[in-house]
């Protein structure tokens, strides 16, 4: 082992520029996987702290399956439960707050934005916490019927004292509190406690009779064993509808940090994929030169196990240098990524983002992939290099004319998965589509040496035209498909990089039209209500009827429809429901119908009916026309799926529409979080909009914008959304940039003695530097084209697989394919700077004299 390190470490040394851009290929790859995943765990703490708030510590936590609430007699179950000491109902709604609504200073950042409201019974709740009031503050009485209990941060943040007033708001417009009593400051993470007794925030949310958290604490001393026997025993009393343990959590954002979890991770992986290639290249060129050096080491008794020891070390020395450069590099990516959105995150979903979370198993993780893509890219060249005799060493070379044979066969392979991946196409099936796009990438890959030869001599016509006078267009084709082998894995490199560039350009330019028709369809009214968060509905206090009742009054309104929220569960799978009213929604709004019409708004007011959207539709396997029972705090309903459809604020959550009045019935839920206005025609806008802004003033907790001006806004972001899919996507392209400098690297080492002998009959430095230019040209012109190929069918496969979720329309990506034209070409270009002054460089004696 001691021999094969230092051989390594040796020859690492001396080839420094090789040994760099290997080792970067593999730091890219880590960086992209350790950064981008050590910012979930980040935002998922900062989400259950927003919806759960820290309130203390008790043994059990009760709450309903669905994440909603449920009859607050529930608790009474648990009286008599062997093991139970004592029990605590309580209903707890995280309040997310207007901007500058606690300190109303708009050149201040936010201190507070969200508060966690907690109606409690005084008496049952001292027996699970403790909640030591500063004198001469008291805690909650059971008569209290407008007081609060607060902590001295919340205190001092709104400039009260005991016996002052503040005002929150409710669904019934601003309520004012009176402090009775101050907490010392929280000393756990957390959403602001404002503590009211149980009926009193009960009115204050809409929710009569209702909680959504029993708190328990068991018998003391307690073990173990003995705990799980009165979990149990409770979950007994409860039934299968309750959970033990954690509340839930927003269904929302766990939904879509789930898909950016999963999107980060392909393109991690895939980093890593184009990194092993150029792994595989250099260790392969690695070999082809050093047949000699391995054939003297042969003789002189070293065994084949040596020499594949000695490269894979190789391998293992940059994959350990380049996954710890990774790790710490995509530790700042990650900590600097969370540092310039903590103040979006604060200001649109009111999250307040801590450090980097980092887990053992991402750590893991990152270091596996770092290392053991490394050595897996480096293993195929070792054993070749094993098998080396110190006969085969002195004669002439004979690797590439092996590789043409062995390429025959994993051509012949790969033509047979292209010509499968386009059946795949023509039979319009998005389930032989979707695999068939990474298929398609496969064998564009393995047929790729035997492509290198006739798409090099298209190419090397326009190189010829464009160097005609100094005559070395055919010079450059000649040096680079003499190494077809090398040339295929450096364009296949190049060719997955810019294919998801073109994918992306599909994707977007599929996306682009549709979404702003589903956007003008859904937002377009003259007048939005938006709560402080539009993806947490469940931490939105909205409003109740009478807030509409008061705007419907305002001469010149119109048409008014309203969305109302309640969590489920439906196919052992968290769903969310919203609730329309059949007959004024689409009056003012509307949902983008995939399957069925506007007539599933009649079927909504004629029973249990549910329009689901494409993403509840592939999580429980449903059809329409199948029955689905949701869970509610009654039990299980069954609903009838009448349609698929959605709309633009809940195109990513499992969601399911159904009418109102079913909503009321099954799920308790009569409050407006989301609501939209038209104005008559010809009504006095001025008039009306100063009425109704009037009125707004008592519901703070809705921002009211025009339609329009919202439309705008959300065009804007999604602009700047797509704007940034592509600089991620041209990112994952930098690996074709190193693969192209290593390859053209190596490539002028290899030649070094005919770069001299080409000097000797008179090429100056300036026609060797355009060569080695020219050769890079070629090189990055038959890695766009294979990725121009690639990306057509993998954006065609994405495409085709959001339609099941959202309906799209495939669209021909002409940006998306300019864009990694250019890409490609200006990487080729750059590939070549280095390589091309070290060409022109050498001197003529020290060049003829190389080995």
């Amino acid at each position: 082992m001691n021999l094969q390190l230092t051989l390594a470490a040796r020859y690492l040394s001396g080839r420094k520029l090789r040994a760099f851009l290997t080792t970067l290929a593999v730091v890219f790859g880590v960086v992209v996987i350790f950064g981008m995943n050590i910012i979930l765990p980040t935002m998922i703490a900062a989400l259950q702290v927003n919806v759960q708030g820290a309130s203390g510590l008790v043994d059990f936590s009760v709450t309903h399956l669905s994440g909603e609430t449920f009859p607050a007699d529930v608790a009474s179950r648990l009286a008599n439960v062997d093991g139970v000491r004592a029990v605590s109902a309580t209903l707890n709604r995280t309040v997310n707050l207007p901007t500058d609504f606690v300190d109303n200073d708009p050149a201040r950042a936010d201190t507070i934005s969200a508060l966690a409201l907690i109606g409690v019974d005084p008496d049952a709740a001292r027996t699970v916490r403790s909640y030591p009031v500063y004198e001469p503050g008291r805690f909650l009485e059971p008569s209290d019927m407008t007081s609060a209990v607060i902590s001295e941060t919340l205190a001092g943040a709104l400039g009260v004292t005991v016996g002052d007033s503040f005002s929150l708001p409710t669904v019934n417009g601003l309520v004012d509190l009176t402090v009775a009593g101050i907490l010392p400051p929280r000393t756990t993470p957390g959403n602001e406690e404002v503590l009211v007794n149980l009926p009193q925030a009960q009115r204050m949310t809409g929710e009569a009779g209702r909680i959504n958290t029993i708190d328990i604490n068991v018998e003391t001393g307690a073990d173990e064993v003995r705990r799980a026997e009165i979990q149990t025993n409770i979950e007994t009393a409860l039934g299968s509808d309750f959970r033990v343990g954690a509340l839930l959590s927003g269904t929302e954002m766990f939904a879509s940090l789930e898909i950016g979890k999963s999107v980060l991770n392909l393109f991690g992986v895939l980093a890593l994929f184009m990194g092993g290639f150029i792994i595989f290249n250099t260790f392969r060129t690695i070999v082809a030169e050093r047949r000699r050096d391995i054939g003297m080491l042969r003789a002189l008794g070293a065994s084949r196990r040596t020499i594949i020891g000695t490269i894979l070390v190789e391998g293992l020395l940059q994959g350990m240098i380049g996954t710890a450069f990774g790790l710490v590099f995509g530790y700042l990516l990650g900590a600097g990524i969370l540092k310039l959105a903590g103040p979006m995150m604060s200001s649109y979903m009111n999250l307040e983002l801590g450090d980097p979370v980092i887990t053992p198993g991402l750590m893991v993780a990152s270091i596996l992939l770092g290392v053991g893509i490394t050595l897996l890219a480096g293993l195929l060249p070792a054993r070749s290099a094993g098998k080396i005799t110190p006969l085969e060493a002195l004669r002439p070379s004979v690797a590439e004319a092996e590789f043409r044979r062995r390429a025959s066969i994993g051509s012949i392979i790969g033509a047979v998965l292209i010509g499968l991946t386009a059946l795949a196409l023509f039979s319009g099936n998005s389930a032989l589509i979707i695999p068939g796009g990474f298929l398609f990438l496969i064998g564009l890959v393995m047929v790729a040496p035997l492509l290198v030869l006739p798409i090099a001599r298209v190419f090397g016509r326009l190189i010829e035209l464009i160097y005609a006078r100094q005559g070395i267009g055919g010079l450059a084709q000649g040096n680079l498909t003499r190494q077809p082998s090398r040339v295929a894995v450096t364009a296949s490199a190049t060719m997955l990089g810019l294919a998801v560039m073109v994918a992306a350009g599909g994707l977007v330019t599929s996306l682009t039209g549709t979404l702003y028709e589903v956007m003008h369809r859904s937002l377009g009214s003259d007048y939005l209500f938006v709560p402080p968060s539009i993806a947490l509905w469940n931490s939105d206090v909205g409003a109740g009827p009478g807030f509409t009742e008061r705007l419907g009054a305002v001469d010149g309104v119109g048409d008014i429809s309203t969305l109302r929220f309640a969590g489920s569960m439906a196919g052992g799978q968290a769903v969310s429901l919203m609730g329309i009213d059949p007959v004024e929604f689409p009056r003012v709004a509307g949902l983008h119908f995939q399957q069925g019409n506007e007539s599933a708004y009649q079927a909504l007011v004629d029973g249990r009916a549910l329009v689901a959207n494409g993403a509840f539709m592939a999580a429980i396997g449903a059809q329409v026309g199948d029955t689905v029972e949701l869970l509610t705090p009654n039990g299980l309903e069954e609903y009838r799926i009448v349609a698929i459809a959605t709309d633009l604020l809940n195109v990513k959550i499992t969601t399911g529409f159904i009418s109102q009045a079913n909503m009321a019935a099954d799920f308790g839920t009569t409050e407006d979080v989301f609501i939209q206005l038209n104005l008559r025609p010809g009504a006095d806008r001025t008039a009306a909009s100063a009425a109704i802004r009037r009125i707004a003033a008592d519901y703070p907790q809705f921002e009211i914008i025009s339609g329009q001006a919202y439309f705008e806004s959300m065009k804007a972001q999604m602009n700047a959304a797509f704007g940034a899919m592509y600089f991620m996507f041209a990112f994952l392209a930098l690996p074709s940039l190193i693969a192209m400098l290593n390859t053209l690297s190596i490539a002028v080492i290899e030649r070094t003695r005919e770069i001299g002998m080409l000097r000797a009959v008179g090429a100056t430095r300036t026609q060797v530097r355009r060569m080695v230019v020219a050769e890079a040209l070629l090189l990055a012109a038959i890695g766009t084209a294979f990725g121009l190929l690639g990306g057509l069918y993998l954006g065609y496969a994405f495409v085709s697989a959001l339609e099941s979720i959202f309906p799209l329309g495939y669209a021909f990506p002409l940006t998306g394919i300019l864009v990694a034209t250019a890409f490609g070409l200006l990487f080729g270009a750059l590939a070549a700077f280095i390589p091309a002054r070290q060409a022109a460089k050498l001197e003529i004696i020290a060049a003829l004299h190389y080995e």
